[in-house]
């Protein structure tokens, strides 16, 4: 499981595409990926050493995760040291064991007297239907991708937790497209706030400025947009679901220093991205789940952004990381399957 493959900068990451950078932009944050060569699936880790006051807000009916109940405000931990987004749905959750072991040899993590405990809290995509499902991220994929992890952009589209993800499913897994990994991040008055998002979702990928689909179902022929929205509004039925098989995660940092009820209120108002940039979301089969970490660099006083404009660029991220997930994406063919991405289809 050769876990530094992903630190090359890959054609998916190409500078020609919109928006530029990377969550990596916020101060105290690394990024590493590790994919799977057996199959597309993998994790990617999202690392603050020195620590950084979380929240969390999961919006989906059918998430996977793990540690998300310290991030309340009212419990003990204020800190965390790394978050794990990871494909294999539940069985993935075992990567942050991997994510735990790296940083605890390292001395990274929490004081409780018998041993430094690192807090990694973690979330998982469904990408079991590409290829053997046997093989999904583990502890050892979770450890590969802390030691390809950098503070340069992170490589984007068919890597780490994006692998093996897929949009556009609502009628029929044979009808949808490849998604993948994308980041993206923004200044304003000296604070940045950037996003990560794996985005596997049930329904289409937008445009926000345009509207229009980018990648997503497609039509019977696979070669347009078929346009969820539309489809279902005139009342074309769905194929039946099975519960859990989709999800887009992520996690939003910034380097202002927030409390751990205004990081929380950051991963809410930061769906609003999700939501401008996805349709449907938040769906029954989705376990839509967003992170947010505030590294503490840039304190919030005199001109500097407060919530309002920090949860204004929090959903831009989110919105802008989401549509560069599937414009980095890459098609891929397993067995009879072809899911192809949106270059293919012209739609870029």
């Amino acid at each position: 499981m050769g876990g530094g493959q992903n630190r090359a900068m890959p054609e998916s990451a190409s500078p020609s595409l919109p928006f530029a950078g990377a969550i990596t932009d916020v101060a105290g944050i690394e990024v590493g990926h590790f994919s799977d060569t057996r199959r597309p699936t993998g994790c990617t880790v999202v690392i603050a050493r020195e620590g950084a006051v979380a929240g969390v807000d999961v919006r989906g009916a059918a998430p996977g995760s793990r540690e998300t109940d310290l991030l309340a405000p009212g419990n003990l931990v204020q800190q965390v040291h790394a978050v794990m987004l990871a494909g294999g749905s539940a069985w993935g959750l075992a990567a942050a064991d991997g994510v735990v072991r790296w940083l605890e040899e390292r001395g990274i993590g929490l004081d409780v007297r018998f041993g430094t405990l690192p807090i990694v809290p973690a979330a998982v995509l469904f990408d079991l239907p590409l290829g053997d499902a046997r093989f999904r991220p583990d502890a050892a994929a979770g450890y590969a991708a802390c030691e390809a992890a950098a503070r340069h952009a992170p490589a984007e589209g068919n890597v780490g937790a994006g692998s093996g993800a897929l949009v556009g499913k609502l009628f029929g897994i044979d009808r949808a497209m490849k998604g993948g990994i994308g980041s993206a991040s923004i200044t304003v008055q000296g604070v940045t706030v950037g996003a990560l998002i794996a985005c596997n979702a049930l329904g289409d990928v937008i445009d926000p400025d345009t509207a229009l689909p980018v990648a997503g179902a497609r039509s019977a022929d696979g070669r347009m947009l078929r346009d969820t929205r539309r489809s279902l509004l005139r009342g074309d039925l769905p194929k039946p679901l099975l519960a859990g098989t989709n999800t887009t995660l992520g996690v939003v940092a910034t380097d202002a220093v927030l409390t751990k009820v205004q990081a929380n209120r950051l991963a809410t108002v930061a769906h609003d991205g999700l939501a401008r940039a996805i349709n449907p979301v938040h769906t029954m089969s989705d376990g839509d789940t967003l992170f947010a970490l505030a590294t503490g660099r840039v304190p919030l006083a005199g001109d500097a952004p407060g919530m309002t404009v920090l949860g204004t660029m929090a959903a831009e991220v989110v919105a802008r990381a989401t549509l560069r997930a599937v414009r980095a994406a890459r098609s891929v063919r397993i067995g009879d399957g072809w899911y192809p991405c949106a270059r293919d289809l012209g739609v870029l």
